[in-house]
This record gives C-alpha cells, sequence and structure tokens, in this order.
C-alpha cells in the first residue's frame, strides 16, 4: 500500500481547526467537506481519462474526460458519510457506493452489515472514504471487499492514520493483488489504551453528527 501524506499550508490549517475540540458539529463538517476536496485532489492523480476533442471558440482541442467505467466512491457507514460531500465536488459524475462495517470487540474482526454496490465491480477504480485509520481492521476488509467484487485500483482517503493502523493494514492487504493507495492530512503519533488516535481529533462520527447511543 502506497502512503502519501498531503503536505499542504490549507490542509494543515483545516486539520488544526478539525482537532480543535471548541469546534462544534456545523463547523467541522464544513471542514471535513473542504478538507476532504483538498484530498481528493492528490488522491485522484492516477484517475483514468480518455482523450476527448472538443471545439473551443478558436479551434478544435484535444483533451481528456473521465473513462468508463466511472470511479466509484465508497464511504464506510457511518462517519464515511461526512467525506461524502467534499469527494463528489471533485469528481460529481462518479459513482457512490455504500458499505457498513461492524467491529467485533471480542474477536477485532470486521463484518459487513449493510451495502449498496454493483455486484460486479469489474474495471472500477474505487475511492474508500473513512475519516479515521486507527486500528485498521474496518478499513482493510472493505478494500478487500470491494476486490472480492472485482475491483482493480483502490485509494482510501483518511483525515488522519495512526502507524499502527498502517501497518495493520498493510499486513491484511499484503497479498492483495491490485494497487492500493492512501491518502491522509497527517500520521500522527500513536494509539492510545482504547484505541483512539493521539492526538488525533476524538470520534469523528460523533463530532459530525453528535452522540448516538
Amino acid at each position: 500500500m502506497e502512503l502519501r501524506v498531503v503536505d499542504h499550508p490549507l490542509v494543515a490549517h483545516k486539520l488544526t481547526a478539525l482537532r480543535d475540540e471548541r469546534t462544534d458539529s456545523p463547523t467541522f463538517r464544513h471542514l471535513t467537506e473542504e478538507l476532504v476536496t483538498l484530498l481528493a485532489y492528490e488522491a485522484t492523480r492516477e484517475v483514468r481519462v480518455t482523450p476527448h476533442t472538443v471545439r473551443t471558440p478558436i479551434a478544435d482541442c484535444v483533451g481528456v474526460k473521465l473513462a468508463q467505467p466511472r470511479p466509484m466512491v465508497v464511504p464506510i457507514l457511518r462517519a464515511g458519510l461526512g467525506m461524502l460531500e467534499g469527494m463528489t465536488r471533485l469528481i460529481p459524475t462518479a459513482e457512490v457506493g455504500f458499505v457498513g462495517m461492524v467491529r467485533d470487540e471480542a474477536t477485532l474482526e470486521a463484518s459487513t452489515y449493510a451495502e449498496r454496490l454493483p455486484e460486479d465491480l469489474s474495471g472500477r477504480q474505487c475511492y474508500v472514504l473513512d475519516p479515521m485509520l486507527a486500528t485498521g481492521g474496518t478499513l482493510a476488509a472493505a478494500v478487500k471487499y470491494l476486490v472480492d467484487r472485482g475491483a482493480d485500483h483502490i485509494t482510501c482517503i483518511c483525515l488522519l492514520a495512526a502507524p499502527e493502523g498502517i501497518a495493520r493494514v498493510e499486513g491484511l492487504l499484503n497479498d492483495l493483488q491490485v494497487p492500493c493507495h492512501l491518502v491522509t492530512a497527517a500520521v500522527d503519533e500513536r494509539l492510545n489504551e482504547v484505541g483512539y488516535i493521539v492526538p488525533g481529533l476524538g470520534d469523528a462520527g460523533d463530532r459530525l453528527y453528535g452522540v448516538v447511543d
């Protein structure tokens, strides 16, 4: 898995505001959308395109357009939904699928409880949205789920990542036969004893949508 940490002043500025515990949910959602759009610019660097000729007011011009099949954006429920608007703002013609995954706290294994995806993803580039790469099990399971359906190029976009999570995803996806990339705004210090990223920004889902018991 290729890691890309986006080093840009605007990315760092927005991430700092997201980390601030005083940032309320409406502002947090807005900042998340803006930050994801910046990350998506880097994440889509290898999006597939085909030549396309248009007529300008002066002459014909050969450019490009997104190739078929269209890219598939896949937020992991629920927190990944907060990243969807920022991603589709950059590529509005992408198709959107959804995956809901839950981790068994005893076995630490992730399982799928909901999905809305094409049965056949052959030839698809998929962009997986998950705000926090902490322990890594859920993200790795989502990637495997998409590859099992035929996706042949995966890019994961996370606001933050922990070194332990990156290492675990790399280990779980070691035998993956398709290109896989991780794009993030920062790699933080570590995980704490309960699996939160340090310094992190707290629970992204709760900060986006409020606490749900």
